[in-house]
């Protein structure tokens, strides 16, 4: 029997009674010491040595379990932080500060491309001592970054600027130095297989990474890649929200303007057709718009005011060939007033403050509803520009129709057909149809005359007795006011109303040649247009034409009985060659010589510039083959006959 107070030498039984009350691994490898001092046989001390030698290994597991545990705890922690921050710099933030503090390393950082060029900027990092890391622009193809992206797998190493193996950039470089950094790993930052930076931590010293730091870590740039991914959605969910509450907002508010226009629209159309006064319509467009009011007729009348309105505004002509309400620079709206392309006056508007949103739309609502209302009650401005027009369409397309009708029609509208009238076509480009036709009718009852679209052409009879100067002038009043090139041609003058259906003809048939001729934007007359408005004219007004050339020549023949116009018949045929004129006239060349000198008195001094003695030729062949038919006709055999 033990005699009491001995104590038991250890065995395998004690190393596991350790192992259960999960001793330190000190107090396990002790108990071969103590059976060594207690005399232990050699058997019973190796069977010990193996014993302690399995609880150390178990120890070694039990602790590698519990750092793993550690490891996988810590991770989860890392998640739950990287899930809290809701900004890409918060959640690199966060990155850098875990990875640092998991890793036990000296320093973390974070590249990935910029938003605009694609290269690789240091964005994040933790733990550094100096400024040069963060923004840091990554040279392509250098550094552990860019081989851990490019082969989707951390790349480490123990001293970064004495490893060869690595492709090294002087800037990269200079911050490693600068920061005293010796082992850097790097592992990717991806979001499945599409890597799209670098998740890096570094130790100022010297360092070989375990197997599982390095899967650590790169568990680390998973959780990292998916937090960034994360931000990244939710700031374009947040860009989308903010985009679709503004588009709201602006749909809202457009709406809340569509309700009030259509009520606005509503209560002035109502009044248009049940109150037979424009000044309480005009009341109703003051109040609801919020300012002062002035309505106009066709020919610039007065109509009615409400509010204090300025003595003059924008010209209505302007107005109408903008075809919308248009503001102008001393702070009055004005508005066109039409129905079916007529025109039946204006508004001019002056608000009180501010004016509301949409002031465009509600003018022009205004304005249908002034028209309703001018139509209605028929305004005789209204009525007198829709017979002007009608007028004069009846006399461009019913030559058959009794001139004294037409001419009485006329007369009650205040014009005398009997004094002279000009026929003028204005032919703009398409796209400048509508705004020169509203200038065109502005022109119109300026000069009390008429105005009607026909044919895509504005037609205008203004009083007149030149249609070249007539043409010029409407061209200039034109022109300046439209942005597309317009062409004037003009006919006449005429006395009647029978005259104005051919003198219309004519005027477009001068405008088709002046387009022929490649002078769109410019203005004539078949006068102005020499020998081709002869061509030209309805009829064929040879005499005018060869005394408005040669007129004076022939008339100084007659009367002193002298040659000058023979003399141009010659100098032409020999190919103006005075001397050759001279000997088919079998007269002296000085005689030939001073003969033009006459004709130039006559003629003006360009009479042989090209285009004028075309003209000169072409009249004195007209009144030869003229004095040859008069000379042969019947009425000189039977002269000869009595």
């Amino acid at each position: 029997m033990a005699q009491q107070g001995v104590r038991k030498r250890p065995d395998a039984l004690t190393v596991l009674t350790l192992l259960v009350a999960e001793a330190p691994p000190a107090r396990i490898e002790s108990l071969l010491a103590e059976a060594a001092c207690g005399g232990a046989p050699e058997a019973e001390t190796a069977a010990l040595e193996r014993a302690v030698r399995l609880g150390l290994d178990i120890c070694a597991q039990r602790r590698g379990r519990q750092q793993r545990e550690a490891g996988l705890s810590a991770l989860l922690d890392t998640a739950r932080d990287l899930l809290v921050p809701d900004t890409l710099d918060g959640v690199l933030k966060a990155v850098t500060r875990r990875s640092r503090l998991l890793l036990g390393a000296d320093m973390a950082y974070v590249s990935f491309p910029g938003p605009e060029d694609g290269l690789s900027y240091i964005r994040a990092s933790d733990g550094h001592t100096s400024t040069l890391n963060v923004g840091l622009q990554l040279t392509g193809g250098s550094g552990l970054g860019h081989a851990a992206v490019a082969n989707l797998a951390p790349v480490w190493t123990p001293d970064y600027l004495d490893d060869n193996r690595i492709q090294h950039s002087t800037d990269i470089d200079e911050v490693v130095r600068t920061e005293g950094l010796r082992a850097i790993m790097a592992v990717p930052l991806s979001y499945g297989p599409h890597p799209f930076g670098a998740l890096y931590v570094a130790d100022r010293n010297v360092r070989h990474y375990t197997p599982e730091e390095i899967s650590t870590a790169n568990l680390l740039g998973e959780l990292a890649g998916l937090a960034v991914q994360r931000t990244l959605v939710l700031d374009d969910a947040k860009a989308t929200v903010q985009t679709l509450r503004e588009e709201h907002g602006r749909t809202t508010e457009s709406l809340r303007e569509l309700s009030e226009h259509r009520r606005i629209h509503h209560e002035l159309i109502e009044r248009a057709l049940t109150d037979c006064e424009l000044h309480g319509l005009a009341e109703a467009v003051s109040r609801n718009l919020g300012g002062a009011l002035r309505i106009h007729a066709a020919d610039g009348t007065v109509l009615t005011t409400t509010g204090r309105m300025p003595e003059t505004g924008p010209a209505a002509a302007e107005v109408h060939a903008a075809k919308r309400p248009v503001h102008t620079a001393d702070g009055l709206w004005a508005a066109p007033v039409t129905a079916g392309g007529e025109i039946l006056g204006t508004l001019v508007f002056r608000p009180e403050d501010l004016p509301a949103a949409g002031i465009d739309e509600l003018l022009h609502l205004a304005a249908q509803a002034v028209a309703v209302q001018l139509l209605r009650t028929g305004d005789t401005t209204v009525a007198q520009g829709r017979a002007h027009g009608e007028l004069l369409e009846d006399l461009l397309t019913s030559a058959q129709r009794p001139p004294q009708q037409l001419e009485e029609r006329a007369r009650r509208l205040g014009i005398n057909l009997a004094t002279p009238h000009v026929v003028v076509v204005v032919r703009p480009e398409a796209r400048a149809v509508g705004r020169a036709c509203a200038l065109a009718t502005g022109l119109a009852q300026r000069l009390n005359g008429l105005r009607v679209g026909h044919g895509g052409n504005a037609v205008l009879l203004l009083p007149g007795t030149d249609a070249g100067a007539t043409a010029r002038a409407v061209l200039n009043e034109l022109a300046p006011l439209l942005s597309e090139p317009v062409t004037v041609a003009a006919a006449g003058p005429v006395a009647d109303a029978a005259s104005v259906f051919h003198c219309h003809q004519e005027a477009l048939r001068c405008l088709e040649a002046m387009i022929a001729l490649d002078t769109a934007g410019r203005s004539a007359s078949p006068r102005e247009l020499g020998f081709l408005g002869v061509l030209l004219a309805d009829n064929r007004d040879v005499r005018s034409f060869v005394d408005s050339v040669i007129g004076p020549v022939l008339e100084y023949d007659r009367q002193r009985f002298t040659d000058l116009g023979r003399t141009l018949d010659a100098y032409f045929e020999t190919g103006a060659s005075p001397t050759r004129a001279a000997q088919k006239l079998h007269v002296h060349p000085n005689t030939v010589a001073r003969r033009l000198e006459r004709i130039a008195e006559l003629l003006g001094p360009d009479w042989q510039d090209p285009g004028q003695a075309l003209e000169v030729q072409l009249a004195l062949r007209l009144s030869r083959v003229r004095d040859l038919l008069i000379k042969d006709g019947p009425s000189a055999g039977v002269g000869q006959g009595t």
